[in-house]
């Protein structure tokens, strides 16, 4: 079976993003577009700080600087669910598992993420939380 690995990120559902040793996005396919609301051109080129909330690029670029020097990610193969931003400036929550590059020769040479937009979800969780909360202290 001969698999064209462009089309298929392409088409993917989820957001494929990639960005060098220094957080420069240098792939963004048309899920991640979709997502976040930044064109593909908007969006290569640009700093990860693109998505990222201000309060939280400090942390993120530190954690990001550590995965370059290491070649490693304290996350491995978990799923993260983390904050974002959309181009309009509306709050994501995203879910994405995250890859550290390593050239033939050993370098670090940046990230790979698989993004799925879970703001549904992290609301309707939130929405439950509090209505529990509620009915708890109406029963107290």
């Amino acid at each position: 079976m001969n698999i064209n690995f462009e089309a298929l990120v392409q088409s993917l559902g989820d957001g494929a993003v990639i960005s060098d040793a220094k957080g420069i996005i240098t792939y963004w396919n048309p899920s991640a577009e979709r997502i976040f609301g930044f064109s593909v051109h908007e969006a290569l080129g640009a700093s990860l700080d693109l998505i990222i909330p201000e309060r939280l690029r400090k942390r993120h670029n530190e954690g990001y600087d550590h995965s370059m020097q290491t070649g490693t990610t304290q996350y491995g193969d978990k799923l993260l669910t983390v904050p974002a931003i959309h181009k309009s400036g509306r709050p994501l929550s995203i879910a994405f598992t995250v890859s550290v590059i390593i050239d033939p020769d050993g370098k670090v040479v940046g990230v790979a993420a698989i993004i799925r937009d879970d703001t549904s979800r992290f609301n309707e969780q939130r929405m439950l939380r509090k209505r529990i909360a509620e009915l708890e202290a109406r029963s107290n």
